[in-house]
């Protein structure tokens, strides 16, 4: 019987969006294909420690949005090995007895989505699921993104980046960019620390905020319009899902209204749209993929004015990954089951990682 691949899915991790990374764990756990994976779950807490886990015993209130923790009490401290195949050491023994064939990052937000944990398994030697570095830095930082996106041509919506030292007036924004406006972290997802201004007395409480999570923010119009979404999968070649649109019930699609609230949105998978629309809409998604250096996996999310002009707005390199999460639904609608889909992923994961590992990494001078 031929030996099954040996995943390590992490998780966890110390990011705001931690709870949905574990949400977005145990669900892959459960639907990876038992027959030809063995899963080693990974889990990283909110102080950055590493460890091994028992599904059965590592999550707490699993089932629960609100109250989904670590039981740290039912792992084990562990460390990966660099260069070594996968190996893991069991701080408590220091035997290693385990390792993984591949990684499947499911970290939301900094100090996992955004290159660090990517950066640190290619130290390793180790594949895994997802961008590598420069894509996964890239996606994290909504500046950055934006200046990549506007410059190969692909429409966005108008923004002004803001670091402590150079903080813009209200007068300033509003003259830049009208009334209301968005407030955010540069680098963080689920829409933790974005707020939504309609007046100079939320103005200082928005940036406040937004500067609690990250030390650069982004200020961005106000775009009135359908929020439209579409999945991308692959390496070179990347293919588009149908797209699906979110019909919020909030003020804006915020972290309640995305985890907390189960009324706070709807999902219409696939969106009604027009097939020349849905086809327009894909092409962009995969533009903004390749343009942004992404790998594997990847979402992106729309704006769809009334007059029909579509603008990016951003991309998730980790998206969320729950089964009822958008990026997974996408594709069933698309004709790729849940199971198929994380087969896909590790399967595109082991496939760039062998095509890395025919580079040179010395140079030889011909005699």
């Amino acid at each position: 019987m031929k030996n099954k691949i040996k995943v390590g899915i992490i998780f966890g991790g110390k990011s705001a969006e931690h709870e949905i990374s574990l949400l977005s764990a145990k669900n892959v756990a459960e639907a990876i294909d038992q027959d030809k994976y063995e899963v080693v779950l990974i889990a990283i807490d909110k102080n950055g420690k590493w460890f091994l886990g028992d599904s059965s015993k590592l999550f707490l209130n699993s089932d629960d949005p609100k109250l989904i923790k670590l039981n740290n009490a039912a792992s084990q401290s562990m460390a990966l090995v660099p260069q070594s195949e996968g190996k893991i050491i069991n701080l408590d023994t220091c035997q290693s007895d385990k390792f993984i064939d591949v990684a499947f990052p499911i970290l939301h937000g900094p100090f996992g989505e955004d290159g660090t944990i990517q950066g640190l398994l290619k130290l390793a030697n180790i594949p895994f699921v997802g961008a590598s570095v420069l894509g996964s830095a890239v996606g994290m930082d909504k500046d950055v993104a934006k200046r990549l996106l506007r410059d190969a041509e692909i429409p966005i919506a108008k923004f002004l980046m803001a670091k402590e030292s150079s903080t813009p007036t209200y007068e300033e924004v509003v003259k830049n960019l009208g009334v209301p406006f968005f407030v955010k972290p540069a680098n963080l997802g689920s829409s933790v620390g974005v707020s939504k201004v309609k007046d100079e007395k939320d103005f200082a409480k928005a940036v406040q905020e937004a500067f609690v999570y990250d030390r650069k923010i982004i200020i961005e119009e106000n775009i009135s319009g359908r929020e439209i979404e579409c999945s991308v999968l692959g390496n070179d070649d990347p293919i588009a899902s149908l797209p699906g649109e979110v019909v919020c019930k909030h003020d804006f699609y915020s972290y309640e209204a995305k985890y907390i609230d189960e009324y706070g949105a709807a999902l219409e998978i696939p969106a009604k749209l027009p097939p020349e629309l849905v086809k327009k809409i894909q092409a962009l998604a995969v533009k903004t993929f390749k343009t942004l250096a992404c790998e594997g996996m990847g979402r992106v999310d729309f704006f769809l004015k009334k007059n029909g002009d579509v603008l990016v707005n951003e991309i998730n390199t980790i998206p969320g990954f729950t089964s009822i999460s958008m990026y997974p639904k996408l594709w069933e609608a698309s004709g790729i089951s849940y199971t198929e889909l994380i087969d896909r992923l590790i399967q595109l994961a082991l496939e760039r990682f062998e095509k890395e590992q025919k580079l040179k990494t010395s140079y030889e001078k011909e005699n």
